[in-house]
């Protein structure tokens, strides 16, 4: 264990042996830091807090502040982070509210500035741009890549291996394996590299693009798009995967930036 004579390290904390806390870190009570886990200077760990094997916290990065939340009123909440993550300087995450969790998986990197707010729950092998920033309550799956300056609205979803633009404000949830962008977003096609990086196979991405094209440029009534994609795609799970995605929204999902937009009907 490597503690610079600086930091400022709870009683109640529970640091493993081979943990390094850097000059002027503070560790609060309730943190518990897993094997390998490294806090730079300046940075704070507040609990109840849990972060994982091998995880990498770089100066002046702020985990498990309270939650902001005007009804936040001090009740215990959590946050629980796996292993292998990276949180690049000045990088927050917030507990959850009301005895409630925010959760975070395995292998994501969040780079400078970007947040996570109180009981978002994110996958694995994510991506946070420099500032991007995610509202309470979101979910974020799998192979996520959420662009420079992106926000999230509370309670938005963010389908596996999608793409939110730099830039970007995503008001609705954007489906699993496809591209957003824009201000409020819009859907541009399919995550093509990204389904690529992720081992996809060409039979995969070619029943996905069909689907695609079904769902959202045939101008289609959305619940017959569905049934019509169901049929045709009932062996691809990938494609199953995307359809029942877009049924379990509760608020919507992006609609396509091109001509003859699926609707509500």
């Amino acid at each position: 264990m490597s503690i610079h004579p600086t930091a400022v390290v709870d009683a109640d904390a529970k640091i493993a042996e081979d943990v390094r806390i850097g000059p002027y870190a503070v560790i609060g009570p309730g943190v518990v830091l897993d094997a390998g886990v490294s806090v730079g200077h300046h940075a704070s760990v507040t609990g109840p807090t849990t972060i994982g094997a091998q995880t990498k916290i770089f100066s002046y990065a702020a985990i498990g502040g309270d939650a902001q939340d005007k009804n936040y009123a001090g009740e215990d909440a959590f946050l629980s982070v796996g292993e292998r993550n990276i949180f690049r300087e000045y990088a927050t995450v917030n507990r959850g509210t009301r005895g409630g969790h925010t959760t975070i998986g395995d292998d994501n990197l969040f780079m400078a500035y970007s947040h996570v707010a109180h009981d978002a729950t994110i996958g694995n092998h994510c991506a946070f741009a420099n500032s991007a920033n995610i509202a309470g309550h979101v979910q974020i799956e799998d192979n996520v890549v959420l662009g420079g300056l992106v926000g999230v609205h509370q309670h938005c979803r963010i389908g596996r291996c999608a793409m939110v633009g730099g830039g970007s404000m995503a008001a609705q949830d954007v489906p699993p394996f496809t591209i957003a962008q824009g201000d409020r977003a819009r859907l541009y096609g399919l995550n093509i590299v990204g389904l690529r990086r992720n081992g996809f196979s060409l039979d995969v991405v070619n029943a996905l693009k069909g689907a695609y094209r079904e769902l959202f440029h045939q101008g289609l009534p959305l619940r017959i798009a569905l049934e019509q994609v169901r049929e045709v795609y009932a062996e691809m799970s990938d494609v199953l995967e995307l359809l029942t995605f877009i049924e379990a929204s509760t608020r919507g999902i992006c609609r396509s930036a091109g001509t003859g937009s699926v609707s509500d009907a």
